[in-house]
């Protein structure tokens, strides 16, 4: 399995409407079609959190894919109000928001 995590920030009291947002797109066949297995979406303090696991290795070749797609572009247009890059000067694309991992553990 391969995880993301973006890190950016979130408007305060935006959490509900991000989820909102989310729920439509997730009820359509985009996560599958992006090899999304798992999402989770975490606020503190002003900033947002969203974990994304995906099967395989590499879920960036899906979501390159992906972004094209009517329905990624609309839910990235419908998440500007709510969620601001973390650093705005320096982000591109969603890989300038990707934190680095650098440890991981498992039971299995």
């Amino acid at each position: 399995m391969y995880s993301t995590l973006i890190v950016a920030r979130i408007e305060p009291g935006s959490a509900e409407h991000v989820a909102d947002i989310f729920g439509a797109f997730d009820a359509t066949e985009m996560p599958h079609l992006m090899g999304t297995r798992r999402r989770e979406l975490f606020a503190y303090r002003g900033l947002y959190f969203h974990l994304q696991d995906f099967a395989g290795e590499d879920g960036g070749e899906h979501i390159q894919a992906a972004r094209t797609d009517p329905r990624f572009i609309r839910i990235s247009e419908d998440l500007k109000p709510h969620i601001e890059a973390y650093d705005p000067a320096t982000w591109r694309s969603p890989a300038d928001a990707m934190a680095q991992r650098f440890y991981h553990w498992s039971a299995e």
